[in-house]
């Protein structure tokens, strides 16, 4: 299986089996809903998601079949995965995290490895690692194709934000 970090249960809330989970997964809205299965810890228990809700900077799930606390304490701390199989992604697309490790090249010039993808209130920013850091906007004055066979993000305009 092709297993994905979404998070971590930082703590439980409530009495009734509610966890509270702290995620910068991109792509939230695939994965956060009822019906979806996770895996937790190193084990990775399967569990299904039977409700989400937003609560300050936690992601709060309650579990299918669970409806106690004393049936969540043991997830506290762990890491919470997916598998990406279960996202049905068609030919060529990808989820964001995906782009972490691909080659960036622009002009036929090798520029380095995307190394990890912020959130701004502005969009997405590739982290890119060459002879230092630098910042790619992900939008479509930069990117001009990803191929994921390849693992190459083919951008446009790069140069310019290199300093």
């Amino acid at each position: 299986m092709d297993f994905v970090c979404v998070g971590k249960i930082v703590n439980t809330h409530g009495i009734k089996g509610e966890v509270r989970l702290l995620s910068d997964f991109l792509e939230k809205d695939l994965v956060f809903k009822a019906g979806f299965k996770v895996y937790i810890g190193d084990a990775k228990e399967e569990l299904v998601i039977k409700s989400y809700r937003k609560h300050k900077q936690f992601d709060m799930l309650l579990f299918e079949g669970i409806d106690n606390i004393n049936l969540v304490l043991k997830y506290k701390g762990k890491r919470v995965y997916i598998n990406k199989r279960d996202l049905n992604l068609g030919e060529g697309e990808f989820i964001l995290e995906d782009l972490i490790g691909m080659k960036v090249r622009c002009d036929d010039q090798y520029l380095g490895v995307v190394k990890d993808i912020l959130v701004t209130k502005a969009g997405y920013l590739l982290q890119v690692t060459f002879a230092k850091n630098y910042y790619i906007p992900y939008n479509n004055n930069y990117i001009k194709q990803v191929d994921g066979q390849a693992k190459i993000v083919y951008g446009k305009n790069i140069k310019d934000l290199i300093l």
